[in-house]
């Protein structure tokens, strides 16, 4: 990997997402040596969330809404 290289940018639908805006990285599509601990990032403050272990950038599709909790 070079080190120019920018973070991968993910677009996810609310299908994707666990409960209230929430969802996990490494996420299954990944390949298993860039495998981190598993953190769970929080897309309901603005849409968009970045994994600290590995940079990639989390971002709700245009378009999308987020599930509203009962």
């Amino acid at each position: 990997m070079s080190e120019t290289q920018a973070a991968a940018t993910v677009e996810v639908t609310a299908k994707d997402l666990q409960g209230e805006g929430v969802l996990f990285c490494p996420n299954p599509r990944m390949p298993l040596w860039s495998n981190h601990p598993r953190v769970f990032l929080n897309l309901s403050q603005d849409g968009q969330g970045k994994c600290p272990y590995c940079g990639t950038v989390y971002k709700l599709k245009d378009g999308e809404h987020l599930p509203h909790g009962h």
